[in-house]
């Protein structure tokens, strides 16, 4: 089986930022700011690598569309809506967090640092099984502009 080289590559960099939102939140469990300010600026790095990535294929070769049987293809676009609207707001949510720990907000960023993370757990969650549905387990369909892919027009 031959995977696709940036859709692999970005997948390992939304996983890689959430196992360094994990690695953070147990940092910081253990009072180590500086390790958790430095290991969380990571993750967003890795966040926004993959951001590039994925808007770079986007923008210069399109969006790869469900190859599975006909029969799933409602489900897995629902599925990948609900990963969207994850992956918006737990962007959105962790820049709002970010900004609060960088501006020494601590209570905003201690108030909605878990949310924002375990948001970002589902995000990657769902991210992967994404990927693993449209690569792994199906051939991936033809790839088209982005409405297209996503919603079949």
């Amino acid at each position: 089986m031959e995977l696709p080289i940036l859709p692999t590559i970005s997948t390992f960099f939304i996983v890689l930022s959430a196992v360094l939102v994990a690695v953070g939140w147990y940092l910081i469990l253990q009072k180590k700011k500086a390790a958790h300010q430095k290991t969380m600026v990571a993750a967003a790095v890795s966040a926004v690598l993959f951001f590039i990535i994925y808007i770079s294929r986007t923008v210069f070769i399109g969006n790869t569309a469900f190859g599975g049987p006909d029969h799933l293809k409602i489900y897995y676009t629902v599925f990948l809506i609900f990963h969207i609207v994850l992956a918006t707001t737990g962007a959105v949510l962790g820049v709002i967090t970010m900004v609060a720990g960088f501006k020494n907000n601590l209570a905003r960023h201690r108030k909605m640092g878990p949310v924002t993370s375990i948001i970002w757990f589902f995000t990657a969650i769902t991210g992967v099984a994404v990927y693993l549905l449209l690569y792994v387990f199906y051939k991936g369909g033809e790839t088209t502009s982005v409405f297209k892919a996503i919603l079949g027009f």
